[in-house]
């Protein structure tokens, strides 16, 4: 016993797992919804390069491209990953609405950077994308974690259709929207512009914790040059497919004069996978449904107080401050060299 409990000791001094990594850590129940799309693809293969996660299902919803050919480069991700596992099952067809945007001017024809991958030897779900999200929420009551990095309208039919699920979520990371400027007009988010019925009702179904992942906060993280050297160095299936998609980009940014690729859909599975990657304040976020120049703007309230407006005869008084909750964590700032230092270990030679 005296031995035993020396080696025990000495075990611990040195630093030696007592269990296996897997007994020590659980994985956690993950969904994306995607609309695969460039950064998409990005996001979806750092998830499946990361223990930390258990990918439960892609659901693909239309935005990039049009909800078919999403589906089949959803499925050839998982394929050149080799994870026919994971279901991956098509949704929505188009926006609740309005008309379908896509996006080909920025992602390319196929959606891909116009690289044609292997044909996929996974075959697509028969389930509805937004019934096998409530499906699976049931399934994993409050350990689900829901990170949609396209339009959001899978994620409002399945809310709208089950609303208990909001509840049941353990928490949701969007990648969407923006509090200072959009990348589609003056405004508006690319995500949010293309459904903004749909993010209304997502941001004001009631998770448990609901994190905003802008497009003002993905451009402060840019994937360089030096990062593209740094996953040509160790080629691989999957890192050659995120090396193509990376040059693209970086090409297509540097005839509008960036100099670096915003990692858009990536950090919000990076802010998933350790919420340290950025830093977030809590706000109350509506969205526009019907400016003339204002439609798809997520609006943040950042004093969480509004003015109290009383009539008096033929006027207004303000009479004081009313308090508003917050609905959303939202992202103000990143470390980039954290996040991009764990992209890029995650995918080289993959």
């Amino acid at each position: 016993m005296k031995r035993l409990w020396m080696v025990f000791l000495c075990l611990v001094c040195v630093g030696a797992p007592l269990l296996p990594a897997a007994a020590q850590s659980t994985p956690r129940h993950v969904i994306i919804d995607t609309d695969p799309g460039t950064d998409d693809a990005l996001a979806i293969l750092l998830a499946l390069n990361s223990p930390e996660f258990k990918v439960e299902a892609l659901t693909v919803v239309p935005g990039n491209v049009i909800a078919k050919q999403g589906l089949e480069n959803a499925l050839k991700i998982v394929s050149l990953a080799n994870r026919c596992d994971i279901p991956v099952a098509g949704g929505a067809q188009h926006p609740l609405n309005q008309k379908l945007i896509t996006a080909e001017f920025w992602h390319g024809e196929n959606g891909l950077a116009n690289i044609e991958l292997p044909a996929s030897k996974c075959k697509a779900d028969p389930r509805f994308g937004p019934d096998l999200i409530i499906e699976l929420v049931h399934k994993y009551p409050h350990e689900i974690t829901l990170i949609p990095i396209g339009p959001l309208t899978n994620i409002a039919l399945a809310v709208s259709k089950d609303p208990s699920i909001a509840s049941l979520v353990k928490e949701v990371v969007i990648m969407g929207g923006s509090i200072s400027g959009g990348n589609v007009n003056a405004v508006s988010e690319a995500n949010i512009y293309n459904d903004p019925e749909a993010a209304s009702i997502v941001f004001n179904a009631g998770w448990p914790s609901l994190t905003m992942v802008g497009s003002d906060i993905g451009e402060r993280t840019l994937f360089t040059r030096k990062n593209l050297q740094e996953i040509e160095s160790a080629p691989g299936p999957e890192s050659n497919l995120v090396a193509g998609i990376a040059r693209f980009l970086l090409d297509l940014g540097a005839k509008y004069g960036d100099v670096g690729t915003a990692m858009y859909d990536p950090l919000a599975v990076g802010v998933a996978l350790d919420p340290s990657v950025v830093t977030t304040k809590p706000m109350r976020v509506d969205v526009e449904t019907r400016g003339e120049f204002t439609r798809g703007e997520t609006v943040a309230n950042r004093r969480l107080a509004i003015e109290r407006n009383v009539l008096h005869g033929d006027r207004y008084w303000i009479e004081g401050l009313d308090s508003v909750q917050p609905n959303t964590n939202v992202c103000v700032g990143s470390n980039a060299k954290k996040f991009l230092n764990m992209f890029v270990s995650r995918i080289k030679g993959k």
